[in-house]
């Protein structure tokens, strides 16, 4: 098990009722692929640098996990096929 943060950006749109929900299933999503949710970081609503789908705000969140080492590919194939995933990115976080 490897330490990774996963990073989103949810559409503006979608309400605050929404995003608990978008929350909980990329939680599940982490967890289905064998990973155990560490902090969750919310940045809210915030300015994107470059439009995306017309869109210039998105709200950002960030999860530390530890999941295993095929548990990525899995993470980033269900964020892809939410449509109200406007970005995602899955790192590798550095051990010290």
């Amino acid at each position: 098990m490897r330490n990774y943060e996963v990073a989103y950006i949810v559409d503006p749109d979608v309400d605050e009722e929404g995003l608990e929900e978008l929350e909980g299933k990329a939680t599940g999503w982490i967890d289905a692929a064998g990973g155990k949710i560490g902090e969750i970081d919310r940045w809210g609503k915030r300015r994107l640098a470059y439009s995306i789908n017309k869109k210039n705000e998105g709200y950002y969140i960030f999860i530390q996990a530890e999941m295993p080492t095929d548990a990525p590919i899995a993470v980033e194939r269900d964020m892809s096929l939410n449509e109200q995933v406007m970005r995602f990115m899955v790192t590798l976080q550095e051990t010290t």
